[in-house]
């Protein structure tokens, strides 16, 4: 009895690696058939069964054959959506663009120009990371409704340019984010002209209200954190930005804090004005005791700031 489930095992593992090896060797013989109408018809039969691999091998190894033929439209359509399928969507955007290229009175030219640009936002990777193919994504889907202002994909593809927008946006913000977070003083000037950058790129970025906002704190925080000598005037460039914030969102959510800040900053500045006329008033007493003239007490202070 033992014997025979061991035979009837052994029988079975047999027929399986029969099955096995002689659906392999079917599809080599079928590679290296030189039919290659059969090898057309089968390549498109693996591509509708989803066996995009097995496929791709066979478009690739018709190419040539078909090449100048009335077939190598067809086969070409179907080697860019075979790169598509299996994700690899750099080669699929080449031959996408190419086929549009090769063929443009094809009716198909459109579809695969657009196939090309939406290769580039499919590619693109998530905002934390560089975004050279969303910009390229961008480019191609605009140059694509240039060539093509009604057609059937346009609004399409001017939805997806947003989008890609929307992340370019999300880049930028969590950039000039990072310079306030990091609480340098350097840092917070970089912050402030990284927001100004940014609101001139997206005028209408839903984070407006809050940039303009941030703008002010950072440039209040620069202040702080400078020189005496230079506070009086980085105070109130703070209190600018705070007059135009206001101006802009008169019933913003960041208005109590805006509001400390601008007092904070004119609070800061009368006494820096006091302090720092203490300091001339004593500095000019000293050279007088030292017999220095006012242009070489000027001349020196001069020199220090550089």
């Amino acid at each position: 009895m033992f014997l025979n489930r061991r035979l009837v095992s052994l029988l079975v593992g047999a027929l399986v690696f029969l099955m096995a090896t002689g659906c392999k060797s079917r599809f080599e013989k079928l590679r290296a058939s030189n039919n290659i109408a059969m090898k057309y018809q089968e390549a498109v039969k693996y591509y509708e069964k989803k066996k995009y691999s097995k496929a791709l091998v066979l478009f690739d190894d018709l190419m040539t054959k078909y090449r100048g033929q009335a077939e190598a439209e067809d086969l070409y359509y179907y080697t860019a959506y075979t790169n598509y399928r299996l994700r690899d969507y750099t080669s699929a955007r080449y031959h996408f663009k190419n086929f549009a290229t090769t063929y443009p009175n094809s009716p198909r030219a459109e579809e695969c120009r657009f196939m090309s640009a939406y290769c580039f936002y499919v590619d693109s990777p998530r905002p934390s990371l560089d975004q050279e193919n969303t910009r390229k994504a961008i480019d191609e889907l605009q140059l694509f409704i240039n060539l093509y202002p009604d057609g059937e994909k346009a609004k399409e593809a001017g939805e997806l340019i947003q989008k890609l927008r929307d992340k370019l946006e999300q880049k930028a913000y969590a950039n000039a984010k990072l310079y306030f977070d990091m609480g340098q003083p350097d840092d917070y000037r970089a912050a402030v002209i990284a927001f100004e950058s940014m609101l001139r790129e997206y005028p209408d970025t839903r984070y407006a209200e809050e940039i303009e906002f941030l703008i002010l704190k950072s440039q209040y925080l620069f202040a702080q954190n400078s020189m005496p000598y230079r506070q009086e005037a980085r105070y109130n460039e703070a209190i600018d930005y705070y007059q135009s914030f206001v101006e802009h969102y008169p019933n913003s959510k960041f208005k109590r804090e805006a509001d400390d800040l601008r007092a904070s900053a004119e609070k800061e500045i009368a006494y820096v004005v006091k302090r720092m006329n203490e300091i001339n008033k004593m500095r000019e007493e000293q050279q007088r005791e030292l017999g220095i003239s006012k242009e070489e007490a000027a001349a020196t202070e001069a020199a220090s700031k550089k």
